[in-house]
């Protein structure tokens, strides 16, 4: 028998609760071992749940159990997860966790801990809820170079630009919308500013080239300027916005983004709705390999922490290594990546064409029906210095995005 304890019943640990107590005897075949929930922690209690029994307060009843073997943490947030997190591992009890913030910021540290101490710190539903990606690249993808990660990493953001796209929302209608159905917190910041999906493609990328990513470096834009008019221009022009978070290393130099992008309708990321995830991994030889699914939710993102406590079960005293380097990782600035873009400028065209083409030479126009006040344009491909030079002599920008005309086009 294998004893674990939940840190957290909220959401993500109610659902672990649920998984172990529905598949048990699959569990425990696959897994070769008995797992039993000894504990739950909370701060609440919970009259007449099923965890009532087995409820604590105190995380030092839980750490100081010599029979639990395996922490499950999905309290969320920084603090005080990584403390938990922490002392678990150096008392010998591997943890399985859903935390994303606490593996983006601590990750490469706890990992050698539970190294030295012959455990696991598996962290498989930090990205992509139920999709797994994080162990194919830990074991599948090891033997060919990955030269790029790019997808999208946040349901909350792509139901929200889906149903500007599908039904001609306003950004802050779709919003309102994703919180009464719950795939948007009360405070959303996170997730629409895009410091969800950078804290994932930092994770993907550390593991990717081996040496510590850290989220602070990388270039983040959220959604929340994207407007209906955007969409329509997107539309118009046979492409969708995305919230793209991608990562790269071209000629030795690291480049790592999280922005909006218009992806073309032939683009496989262009077809992702709704609260759905799509990750697209590129080695050297194998080319594209794409992971798909739904990113988040209270089972699916369970069933991914509970497939890591089966991973774990199955390794007692027997460290799974995982390549990620504590030493940080020089990221390039975004200044010298190259792509084009979509301008949108108010006015009249016809009075204002030549000196946008004398800033960015050729460029398509687009005109929207029934607006008679802006107009848009696409550049060709230039770097993102060079464009923003360009732009600054450009008066009357109402916004611009960015455009991802193919799959390996870099970041």
């Amino acid at each position: 028998m294998i004893n674990i304890a939940v840190l957290g019943y909220g959401t993500v640990g109610s659902g672990v609760v649920e998984v172990i107590d529905s598949n048990n005897a699959s569990i425990n075949r696959k897994s070769g071992n008995d797992i039993r929930i000894k504990y739950v922690l909370d701060l609440r209690d919970f009259p007449g749940d099923r965890v009532e029994k087995i409820l604590v307060h105190d995380f030092d009843i839980i750490l100081n159990d010599p029979e639990v073997k395996i922490v499950v943490e999905v309290m969320g947030g920084v603090e005080p997860a990584y403390t938990f997190v922490k002392k678990s591992l150096l008392a010998g009890k591997s943890v399985c966790t859903s935390n994303k913030e606490l593996v983006a910021t601590h990750g490469p540290e706890l990992i050698r801990i539970a190294r030295q101490n012959n455990i696991n710190f598996l962290f498989e539903a930090s990205v992509g809820g139920a999709i797994p990606v994080i162990r194919p690249i830990n074991s599948s993808l090891t033997a060919d170079p990955i030269l790029e990660i790019k997808g999208i990493l946040n349901g909350t953001t792509n139901y929200i630009l889906t149903q500007m796209d599908v039904e001609g929302w306003e950004f802050d209608k779709a919003l309102s919308t994703a919180q009464e159905l719950g795939y948007a917190e009360r405070n959303p910041e996170a997730d629409i500013e895009g410091y969800d999906a950078c804290r994932k493609i930092a994770i993907l990328s550390s593991l990717a080239f081996g040496s510590n990513v850290k989220f602070e470096d990388i270039y983040t834009e959220g959604i929340s300027k994207i407007t209906a008019t955007d969409i329509r221009y997107a539309k118009k022009m046979g492409y969708a916005i995305k919230l793209l978070a991608s990562s790269s290393v071209e000629n030795g130099r690291y480049f790592a983004m999280v922005a909006p992008f218009m992806v073309r309708s032939s683009h496989p990321l262009y077809s992702v709705s709704g609260v759905y995830n799509a990750i697209f991994v590129r080695g050297d030889q194998i080319g594209d390999v794409m992971f798909y699914g739904s990113g988040a939710g209270k089972l699916p993102t369970a069933c991914a922490v509970v497939a890591d406590v089966v991973d774990a079960a199955k390794h007692i005293d027997k460290h799974i290594y995982t390549f990620w380097s504590e030493e940080d990782l020089h990221l390039t600035g975004i200044g010298d990546s190259t792509r084009s873009f979509f301008v949108r400028v108010s006015g009249n065209r016809a009075e204002r064409e030549d000196e946008i083409t004398k800033q960015f030479g050729e460029v398509k126009f687009i005109e929207l029906d029934g607006v008679s006040d802006e107009f848009g344009f696409v550049t060709k491909p230039l770097a993102e210095k060079t464009f923003e030079e360009h732009l600054k002599n450009i008066p009357n920008v109402i916004g611009r995005i960015r455009m991802e005309e193919k799959l390996n086009a870099g970041c």
